[in-house]
C-alpha cells in the first residue's frame, strides 16, 4: 500500500479508471448464460442466420482413434509462408517432416491461377524429394482465411486477409482450384480430403494422443474455438449422411460473442474506443477483449489516460510511441509480467522500446498493475466460454487442447484460466488444459486420416462400425 495520503488519493484516482476490468463472478456467470443461448441460436435452423454465433458444422465426423495409419501430406496456408509436411502414421507413433515455403508479394497480388499453380509447384518439389512420385497421398489443408465450408473437402472463401488479394478466388472452392492446379503442374498423385481451420487442427493433433480431448482453443491472435457436437443437436445439418458417428466437430467462430451488444455490460471506455479505430467497428467483440491482436493496444489506451491525468510518467514526451495507436504490442504484456522482482528489468526494456525517456520505479509497478489487470479479464472471459462448453458436453473428465501466441507465451495465462474455469464448471467435472503441438500441421494430416477410415468403414459396411467411431460415447463410458 502507498505510504502518504497523496500517494493513496492517486491510488485511488488510478483505481477509479481500471475498476471496469475487475469483474465479479456473477458477472462471468452472465457471460456464460448468454453465450450458451447465443450457441443454442447459432445450431438452430429458425434463427443461425440472424445469429452472431454461427456454430458451423466443420464435417468432420470423429476425431483419431490411434488406429490411423499411413502417409498423408497436410499443407499449411496462412500467411506469407506455407508449410507442406509428409506425416507418416502408425499408431500412436507419428513422423514428420517438412518444409516451408515463400509466397512473393507479386503472387499474393497476383491471381487465384498463379497461387495455386505456386502451391501445386512447391507440393510437387517436396514428393519429388521425399521420393514419393509414384504414391497415392492423401492430403490435409488447412487454410486461415475466412470460408464457408460446405463438406469436408469444400470450402468457399469469404474474404481474403493478411495482405492477400489473389483475383478470382472468393466465393471458389479453395480444395478445388488447388486439386486443379495439382492436375495441371505435377505428376503427383495428390487427393485433397479434408480442409480445416487452426481450431480444429488444434483438436484432432490434441485428440491423436487424449481420447478425452474434444475441445479445441486458439488463443493467439485471435481467439475461437471448436467441439464435438450430436448431430442431434445441429439444426443446421444439411447433409445427407447423416449415419454413424452422429456427430460433428462445430467450428464455434466466439468472437463474434457480444456483437448484438449483449456484452455492453461489461465493456469499458477503452474497449469502445478501441472497437471505434479498428478495421470492422461492432464486429467481433469478444474477440477484441481476449486476443492477441488487442490486448496491448487496450493496455496501451489505459496507460494514455493515466498519463493525461497525470497519474504516470509525470514529464512524459507526448511525442514517443506511447502515444501512437498499435505501437504498444501484446508480446509487452507477456514480457512485463515475467518480471518477478523490485528491478522491473523487462518493463524497463520496453518502456524504453517505446521512447519513454523518464520514468520511476512506481511507474513500472503501475504498468504492471495495468497489465495484470487486462490480461487477467481476458483469460477470465476465455475461460467462462471454455466453462459453457465443458458445462455443455458434461463430461467427467476434459482435455482442452490449446494453442496460439497468447497461451504459450504469456507467464500467467494458463493458470490464471484454469482457477477460472473450476469456479465455473459444474461440481464434480475435472478439466485440464493441454498446449497442442503442431495443430496447423499434424492436425490437418490426422483429419485427413480419419476421414479415409470412415470412407472405409462405410464402403465396408455397418458391421466395421465399432466403438472407435464413437470417441464421445467411449469418455462416457470411461466416466
Amino acid at each position: 500500500m502507498p505510504a502518504t495520503t497523496e500517494q493513496l488519493t492517486k491510488y485511488e484516482k488510478i483505481e477509479a479508471f481500471v475498476k471496469g476490468f475487475k469483474l465479479s463472478g456473477a458477472a462471468y456467470k452472465r457471460v456464460m448464460t448468454l453465450l450458451h443461448q447465443e450457441m443454442n441460436n447459432g445450431l438452430k435452423k429458425q434463427s443461425h442466420t440472424v445469429a452472431d454465433i454461427k456454430m458451423f458444422p466443420t464435417y468432420v465426423r470423429s476425431l483419431p482413434d490411434g488406429s490411423e495409419k499411413g502417409e498423408f501430406l497436410a499443407l499449411d496456408l496462412g500467411g506469407t509462408n506455407f508449410r507442406v509436411l509428409l506425416v507418416r502414421l502408425q499408431g500412436h507413433d507419428i513422423d514428420i517432416q517438412s518444409k516451408t515455403y515463400l509466397i512473393p508479394q507479386r503472387i499474393m497480388l497476383g491471381t487465384g491461377t498463379q497461387l495455386f499453380d505456386h502451391i501445386a509447384d512447391c507440393i510437387g518439389k517436396f514428393v519429388t524429394e521425399h521420393d514419393l512420385t509414384n504414391h497415392s497421398l492423401p492430403l490435409g489443408f488447412t487454410f486461415s482465411f475466412p470460408c464457408q465450408q460446405e463438406g469436408l473437402a469444400k470450402a468457399r472463401l469469404s474474404k481474403w486477409t493478411k495482405g492477400f488479394r489473389c483475383e478470382g478466388v472468393v466465393g471458389e472452392d479453395i480444395c478445388q482450384l488447388l486439386q486443379e492446379a495439382l492436375k495441371r503442374r505435377t505428376n503427383c498423385k495428390v487427393e485433397i480430403v479434408a480442409v480445416v481451420n487452426d481450431a480444429v487442427g488444434t483438436l484432432m493433433s490434441a485428440a491423436h494422443v487424449d481420447r478425452n480431448c474434444e475441445i479445441g482453443l486458439i488463443l493467439g491472435t485471435g481467439c475461437n474455438a471448436c467441439y464435438m457436437e450430436y448431430l442431434d443437436n445441429v439444426g443446421t445439418w444439411k447433409h445427407a449422411d447423416d449415419h454413424h458417428p452422429k456427430q460433428v466437430i462445430i467450428n464455434t467462430e466466439w468472437g463474434a460473442f457480444g456483437d448484438n451488444g449483449c456484452l455492453d455490460f461489461m465493456r469499458t471506455e477503452y474497449d469502445r474506443e478501441l472497437d471505434t479505430f479498428s478495421i470492422n467497428p461492432g464486429k467481433q467483440v469478444m474477440e477484441k477483449m481476449i486476443s492477441g491482436m488487442y490486448m496491448g493496444e487496450i493496455v496501451r489506451l489505459v496507460l494514455e489516460r493515466l498519463a493525461h491525468e497525470g497519474l504516470l510518467f509525470r514529464s512524459v514526451d507526448r511525442d514517443c510511441s506511447l502515444f501512437e495507436r498499435g505501437r504498444f504490442y501484446t508480446k509487452y504484456v507477456s514480457e512485463i509480467e515475467s518480471d518477478t522482482d523490485e528491478f522491473f528489468r523487462h518493463t524497463k526494456q520496453v518502456l524504453d522500446e517505446l521512447n519513454v525517456e523518464s520514468y520511476t520505479t512506481e511507474d513500472c509497478k503501475i504498468v504492471k498493475y495495468v497489465c495484470t489487470l487486462i490480461s487477467a479479464r481476458a483469460a477470465f472471459l476465455a475461460a467462462a466460454g471454455l466453462a459453457t462448453l465443458i458445462n455443455r458436453l458434461n463430461k467427467q473428465d476434459m482435455t482442452i487442447a490449446v494453442d496460439g501466441s497468447l497461451y504459450r507465451f504469456h507467464p500467467r495465462f494458463h493458470n490464471l484460466m484454469c482457477l477460472k474455469i473450476k469456479e465455473l464448471v459444474k461440481p464434480g467435472l475435472k478439466f485440464k488444459l493441454s498446449l497442442s503441438h503442431d495443430g496447423s500441421g499434424k492436425g490437418a494430416a490426422l483429419t485427413a486420416a480419419v476421414s479415409l477410415r470412415l470412407r472405409h468403414m462405410k464402403l465396408d459396411g455397418p458391421s466395421e462400425e465399432g466403438a472407435t467411431s464413437f470417441p464421445c460415447e467411449m469418455v462416457k463410458v470411461q466416466a
